[in-house]
């Protein structure tokens, strides 16, 4: 709550659910107290029972958290609940506008959004919201209607009036220095908890690579995987081979990894499209089937357009397949180059400070 020595809120930032939308949201914020505003004066909002509850505070920011949850794509008793609790969210989202007053509501599209953003433009509160997809999100598409300013990562993203900023990426990834490593690495990464279909197209490789000196290979797996693909690499090895093979759950570093190496293989997420283009690197990208307006496959074509990555679908992701890409990207380090500098054109390291004018602007004319 706050206190007669609390600072005006100068921002109100609803995000969360996931890390794709709370980091760029962090990000934002930071870039907001490094231009002077107060960090008390930076509040956020979340949903409960999400990773937000525990990654604002430690990022050093008040976090409150709202109910919600993500709508199921068929008639259940649970949607029925989730509506409930978004009706609930939006009217304490009301109060907690009400009360706090900001100069500007900022809206990265996830659970908490929505009724925080529909909240913000009820009381006339000037108000931003973030799109990272390509194809924009449902909540975004009703907060620009609704009167909110929209700002995108991708140049594609079509929302009325939106100003092109980026997807905020965190500080270390803005200055990726690239130095391939030899021989070349290959790094599979399914996201922050992992993709059954990489891995397992990951681990066939390890099969038909084997004897392979020419190729190193690093395959984070994700935690909830990991189990899983010890087992099976573990299976698979033979006392005499000699692929380079590195089999981990999590990466904490994906700038040092980004740095070193020669193709990413991996899901389309905007988290992850921002990193490779701020990077630089070349990529095969698997869309996640099913995902919400299919805005990994957007976001994904948006890359293969520019020349920056070749997409393969998650029915078509196995080693056969993989195997002729990679094998072939391999063997052409100017293709390697070409792409390379395809995707460090499609992106913007300085994201957070282009969004933070954005933000900026809205609070002072709206």
């Amino acid at each position: 709550m706050t206190t007669t020595e609390d600072p005006e809120v100068f921002a109100l930032v609803a995000a969360g659910g996931t890390g794709g939308h709370l980091y760029p949201a962090i990000a934002l914020a930071d870039a907001l107290v490094e231009r002077g505003h107060d960090r008390r004066a930076i509040r956020f909002v979340g949903a409960r029972g999400h990773l937000e509850a525990t990654v604002v505070p430690e990022a050093g920011y008040v976090v409150d958290l709202l109910p919600g949850r993500g709508l199921q794509r068929k008639l259940t008793l649970a949607n029925l609940v989730t509506l409930w609790e978004a009706l609930v969210a939006t009217f304490r989202a009301i109060g907690l506008v009400r009360r706090l007053r900001p100069a500007v509501v900022v809206g990265f599209g996830s659970y908490a959004a929505l009724p925080t953003v529909v909240a913000a433009r009820l009381l006339r509160r000037p108000t931003v919201v973030h799109d990272r997809d390509a194809a924009p999100g449902l909540g975004n598409r009703i907060g620009v209607a609704l009167g909110a300013r929209a700002a995108t990562s991708l140049p594609t993203t079509a929302l009325r009036g939106a100003t092109l900023v980026g997807n905020p990426v965190r500080a270390e990834l803005r200055t990726v220095e690239r130095h391939p490593q030899n021989p070349p690495l290959v790094a599979f990464m399914g996201g922050s908890q992992g993709a059954r279909t990489v891995n397992r197209a990951a681990l066939g490789l390890y099969d038909r690579w084997r004897d392979r000196t020419d190729v190193a290979v690093h395959h984070v797996c994700g935690p909830t995987h990991v189990e899983e693909s010890t087992r099976r690499l573990q299976e698979l090895r033979r006392a005499d081979d000699s692929l380079d093979y590195e089999l981990i759950a999590y990466e904490d570093d994906v700038a040092g990894l980004l740095g070193r190496v020669a193709i990413v293989v991996g899901r389309a997420g905007a988290s992850t499209v921002a990193e490779l283009t701020v990077a630089g690197v070349p990529s095969v990208l698997v869309p996640l089937p099913g995902s919400p307006g299919d805005h990994q496959t957007h976001n994904a074509r948006t890359l293969v357009d520019a020349g920056a990555a070749i997409l393969v679908t998650d029915a078509e992701c196995n080693a056969t397949r993989l195997d002729r890409e990679l094998t072939s990207l391999l063997a052409d380090p100017e293709h390697r180059a070409a792409m390379g500098e395809a995707a460090r054109a499609l992106g913007r390291p300085d994201a957070a400070e282009r969004l933070a004018d954005l933000v900026e602007a809205v609070a002072r004319v709206d």
